[in-house]
């Protein structure tokens, strides 16, 4: 557990001096300002008035961001040591390839998840500052969402980074997955439904098992708890599911598949030809 920690604590070390994470960084804490400087804290939409509107906003933007940025700078871990030849001095060492394999995940998880969590308290000091009502249950769920969707997509940029070769390769291979899923979404199923006339269950059952739509209808359900914006597929979900199931699922599902991807990527590191 100590050599784990203290793979973890370098990677941290390493990111902060990352170019990366200053941009990612700046990012998150300028969306907050943006939406602050456009008033959307004081907006009334939908009945939300405050920070819940701000909250809202944020999220969903968070939802476009967030995963492209952990699977760019994920998949160079692996990847990037490899191309470097850092394994030959990583094999000289006394630690295990657990340790420094889990220690990265670790590491790399409290980085990319940091500016995020940071950025909301930020809104909250500044709510709290102007007495504006702070709602605690979206914010402790939204953060909930958040590190389960960051947690997902490490698990996955993991995996790209053991399978890929070089840098390039894992950059390109990372790209192309968040593409996919961002592609299928809700709209491109209802169009491949309507055209191929497949069962409304199957089609939901695929979108489903996206994580980025997961986060999607997960965070539409606190403000629109029928789902009156996804249409039809609303009643399947909650016919299935029910309010308090799906945001169950919604939090639990991504953190299973991230850990899965991740758990896959150590077994295929561990018997890899490392040097």
């Amino acid at each position: 557990m100590r050599h784990l920690w203290l793979n973890a604590y370098a990677d941290i070390v390493e990111s902060l001096r990352a170019r990366w994470f200053m941009v990612y960084t700046m990012v998150f804490g300028g969306l907050v300002v943006l939406l602050f400087a456009y008033g959307l804290a004081e907006s009334r939409i939908m009945g939300f008035t405050g920070l819940s509107r701000l909250l809202l906003t944020y999220i969903q933007l968070s939802m476009a961001i967030l995963p492209i940025f952990v699977l760019i700078t994920t998949v160079r871990s692996v990847a990037g040591d490899r191309e470097a030849g850092v394994f030959e001095y990583l094999l000289s060492l006394p630690i295990s390839l657990s340790a420094w394999y889990w220690g990265k995940i670790l590491g790399r998880f409290a980085m990319v998840f940091l500016p995020v969590f940071l950025a909301m308290i930020g809104a909250v000091v500044w709510g709290v500052a102007r007495g504006v009502e702070v709602p605690w249950y979206l914010l402790i769920y939204y953060t909930a969402l958040l590190m389960a969707l960051a947690w997902c997509f490490l698990g996955i940029g993991m995996l790209i980074s053991t399978l890929a070769r070089s840098s390039d390769v894992a950059q390109g291979a990372a790209f192309v997955v968040w593409l996919t899923l961002l592609l299928f979404l809700d709209l491109i199923l209802l169009g491949i439904m309507i055209q191929e006339n497949m069962p409304p269950d199957s089609v939901i059952a695929i979108a489903l098992a996206n994580p980025m739509q997961v986060f999607r209808t997960a965070s539409m359900m606190l403000f629109d708890s029928q789902l009156v914006l996804l249409g039809p597929a609303a009643y399947v979900i909650l016919d299935n599911f029910g309010q308090a199931g799906y945001i169950a699922y919604a939090l639990i599902y991504p953190v299973l598949l991230g850990t899965a991807c991740a758990a896959a990527g150590y077994l295929l590191f561990r018997r890899s030809d490392l040097p």
